[in-house]
């Protein structure tokens, strides 16, 4: 039987193509912080494959016979929420019955019923301590989706694990790994009171926070690779360089293109199609208008005030680069969830091509949806796109509509921005694409419209350069710049023939007549249009 792309929970290595899970992690340093009896953290983005790296570690530990290792998922116990009797029972019952898998005997549900009437505060620890001592081998055991429990639940289960960390390993655990979305140091917990702690304080035995990173783009090759060994239907190398920008090795969104393209495309379950990157734009465009589950839950992120605190700044061009203007907590959490990347030297990301699309998308969609235009009025007769006559449009349109419209945006300080690529939406409608980047620090939206000018891969592709901004200063400086960045981002993504920078003057002490203007500029032998609004 054929195999498939998985993209809902953990891989199973007889049904899905999978990646070696001890791979994924250093093996040797777990090995180390398990044999010295280390408590530490194991933490990644959601649908990263972290439940896939714990079982797999799991069956490793217990088959080299030298600790009797356990998974627990505690995710169940969320719905209880500050209802620690509830969850701490739930955490124990999960405990004996996965113990109870792995030993094959009953005696797990008999040590439970010897603390089953005590009191929640101390239930958890006490079973613990009972296990340990009646296992053969020390107890290692992998605690998952631990940052789901919250306020009290949350700070009693983790004091109930630090309280026996002395009498290890043979009165408590060897070792406990808590595994979730975010470093136990992040966790901000408030109390049923309305106390605030911190997970470190509650927590303060963590040896190390370990972190499931992407794939890399080899890893990429050697999984697509096992679907083309097993059917010889072949991703042409064109994909790879795609497939990298779209997810930059985000282990789901890998699987779900591939999944895509190879299946819900149902022309491609044909194996002796060759996949193109042509289809895996196509597939892209599906996952983002499905909403599958995983970009659901990005979008219902992007509400959380301390998610917005960092994104709109970066959408909306703002220059907030110093470190002592970006809350640090809010910073990390989003680091956390995988929506951006920080990497030294170099100005804070949204972390993949799929979610910088998804996002500005998703923030207009009300907009975008009464935008649509049937007829496309704004194709020229060999295929292309007149931006030209769609800028000339949009500026009409943003003089009559920007104050209601930009109004209506959760993430208003970015909102010109986000109604032109709202409006520019069409295009891709219209069977194009739209590349986006923005960045903490970047002070400018560079956006790339690329029309296929023919059907199928490999013809002639209409690339036009858009760069925003907002106008910040002295007009004709920012022109300036505003022209030198425009043919940079030209020259880097070879738009060698179409070029607009876009400044939107938000001062309110000019009339419309004197701020919407359009004339074309020369910079350094080329012509790049500059439009006013």
């Amino acid at each position: 039987m054929e195999r498939f792309f998985n993209t809902a929970g953990p891989n199973v290595v007889a049904d899905n193509y999978t990646l070696d899970p001890l791979r994924r992690f250093d093996l040797d340093e777990m090995l180390m912080l398990i044999r010295n009896k280390r408590y530490f953290v194991l933490h990644a983005p959601r649908q990263s494959g972290k439940t896939s790296c714990m079982l797999a570690l799991r069956d490793y530990l217990n088959e080299r016979d030298d600790y009797i290792a356990v998974y627990a998922n505690v995710e169940g116990g969320q719905a209880a929420r500050n209802d620690v009797d509830t969850v701490v029972r739930g955490v124990c019952e999960t405990l004996t019955y996965r113990t109870s898998t792995v030993m094959g005997n009953s005696i797990p549900e008999q040590l439970y019923d010897e603390v089953r009437m005590m009191s929640s505060s101390t239930m958890l620890s006490s079973y613990l301590s009972k296990l340990s001592q009646a296992l053969p081998k020390p107890l290692v055991l992998f605690i998952d989706e631990i940052d789901a429990l919250v306020g009290d639940s949350l700070v009693s289960v983790l004091r109930q694990i630090r309280a026996g960390y002395d009498e290890r390993p043979a009165r408590f655990p060897q070792s406990v790994v808590l595994c979730g979305v975010r470093d136990v140091r992040d966790y901000r917990i408030v109390l049923s009171n309305q106390d605030i702690i911190t997970g470190g304080s509650a927590f303060n035995i963590k040896a190390e926070s370990l972190r499931l990173g992407n794939f890399s783009l080899d890893e990429i090759r050697e999984l697509y690779g096992q679907h083309t060994a097993e059917t010889g239907q072949v991703f042409e190398e064109e994909c790879f360089p795609m497939v990298w920008e779209a997810t930059e090795g985000q282990p789901w969104l890998v699987n779900a293109l591939a999944h895509e393209v190879t299946w819900r495309m149902r022309e491609n379950r044909d194996r002796s199609v060759r996949i193109t990157a042509e289809m895996m734009y196509r597939a892209q465009e599906n996952l983002i208008y499905k909403r599958e589950t995983h970009i659901d839950q990005l979008i219902d992120k992007l509400k959380e005030p301390r998610v917005r605190r960092i994104i709109e700044p970066m959408l909306a061009d703002s220059d907030v680069a110093d470190e002592s203007l970006i809350p640090s907590d809010d910073m990390q959490y989003v680091i956390d969830l995988g929506l951006v990347k920080a990497e030294r030297g170099k100005p804070r990301r949204i972390a993949c091509g799929i979610y910088r699309e998804v996002i500005p998308r998703e923030l207009t969609w009300t907009t975008q949806t009464g935008l649509v235009a049937e007829s496309q009025w704004y194709i020229n007769p060999d295929n292309s796109v007149n931006v030209e006559k769609l800028l000339v449009d949009f500026q009409q349109f943003f003089r009559q509509n920007a104050d209601s419209w930009i109004g209506k945006f959760d993430y208003a300080e970015a909102g010109p921005q986000l109604l032109l690529q709202a409006y520019l939406q069409r295009v891709v409608n219209g069977g194009g694409y739209i590349d986006r980047e923005y960045g903490l620090g970047r002070r400018r939206t560079d956006l790339l419209i690329r029309k296929p000018l023919t059907d199928g891969y490999g013809g002639p592709v209409q690339r036009v350069v858009l760069e925003l901004k907002i106008l910040r200063g002295d007009l004709e400086k920012t022109i300036e710049k505003g022209l030198e960045q425009t043919a940079a981002y030209m020259d880097l993504v070879g738009a060698v023939d179409e070029g607009h920078f876009i400044v939107f003057d938000r001062s309110g002490n000019k009339t419309w007549d004197e701020r919407i203007w359009h004339e074309p500029r020369q910079w350094q032998g080329r012509t790049i249009h500059v439009w006013a609004m």
